[in-house]
């Protein structure tokens, strides 16, 4: 046997190497199979997080529609004099929490506690000759008409009862002085946040000239701004969550209404009244942008609300079985 030979048959009969055994017919086509389906596993995985990405992405932007253009808003309480004067008290300071029937502001009560004193003589002038009238008029009517006549009659009962009209004016001038002196003392109308307080002791203040500001506690909502197209998901009731851009906490809430209208520039009228027109018209359509009012029902430990702030709002509308 040749030297070629030998070594042919030595090859057939080696073991793979390490594995101390014969290799298996189909082996190796096995493994090549195996490493060929990796890539298609991977892309296949690849697909099916995509699709869960893009589903995640159909729900937070069309199922459960949301905006970064949300404001937290509030009432706020303006207080103005009613009676004109110098203030001699002012007994609350800037963003002090007060109560409903706190003082606020007293204003210098002197010269309405001189009207009070000064329509309460007329008061007692006026039914002073209210009597007398009257008095007079009674006695002329009991007596005959030979010793009366019917004219002078007439006159005594006439004067008789406007001294009883002068007498009730005199009474509602003292109503009016004394509701004056009331209101030198201004008290606060609800619970409430002074805010933003200019007014200073030794201020002379007019009738009508705004003084105090007291923000409304437990009356904040949240407007949030949403294109006109994700109206048609939203309904009164469904769940809200608000993202404040200086809290990590999410306060709850509720849609509480939508608004019905907003100021269209097409609208405006011009001076003779007719409407004014853009005649440009661009290519691009935005969407309007309409307020949705959000009610807040649950706000977390640790957050302050204060008006003005800005809010992402999403609405997480309600399956037709929820509702």
């Amino acid at each position: 046997m040749s030297d070629i030979q030998l070594k042919s048959e030595k090859e057939q009969v080696r073991p793979e190497r390490g594995d101390g055994v014969l290799s298996p017919p189909g082996g190796r086509n096995k493994r090549r199979s195996r490493i060929r389906a990796v890539p298609v596993l991977v892309t296949l995985g690849t697909v099916a997080l995509a699709a869960l990405l893009s589903y995640a992405m159909w729900r937070a932007y069309v199922a459960a529609p949301w905006t970064r253009d949300g404001t937290v808003r509030v009432y706020v309480v303006t207080l103005a004099p009613e009676v004109a004067g110098r203030i001699v008290e002012l007994p609350v300071a800037d963003n002090q929490f007060v109560r409903k029937g706190d003082l606020l502001m007293v204003i210098d009560p002197t010269n309405y506690e001189i009207a009070v004193r000064q329509a309460e003589a007329a008061v007692d002038q006026a039914n002073a000759t209210a009597k007398s009238a009257q008095a007079q008029s009674e006695r002329r009517r009991k007596q005959t008409t030979l010793s009366v006549s019917e004219e002078e009659q007439q006159v005594f009962a006439s004067n008789a009862q406007s001294a009883s009209a002068a007498y009730q004016l005199s009474l509602a001038n003292l109503d009016q002085a004394r509701a004056n002196l009331k209101r030198t003392r201004i008290l606060s109308p609800v619970d409430g946040y002074i805010t933003n307080l200019l007014t200073q002791l030794g201020d002379y203040v007019n009738v009508g000239d705004k003084s105090i500001s007291v923000v409304k506690a437990n009356s904040f909502w949240v407007d949030g701004y949403f294109e006109e197209t994700n109206l048609s998901t939203i309904r009164e009731g469904d769940p809200a969550t608000i993202k404040l851009m200086g809290y990590n906490q999410i306060v709850r809430g509720h849609v509480d209404s939508i608004a019905r209208g907003i100021n269209v520039a097409n609208a405006q009228p011009d001076p003779s009244g007719l409407a004014s027109v853009n005649p440009i018209f661009t290519w691009v359509r935005l969407a309007q942008r309409v307020p949705v009012r959000i009610h807040i029902d649950q706000v977390p430990d640790g957050v302050r609300l204060s008006a003005g702030m800005t809010a992402t709002v999403q609405i997480d509308p309600q399956s037709k079985a929820d509702k």
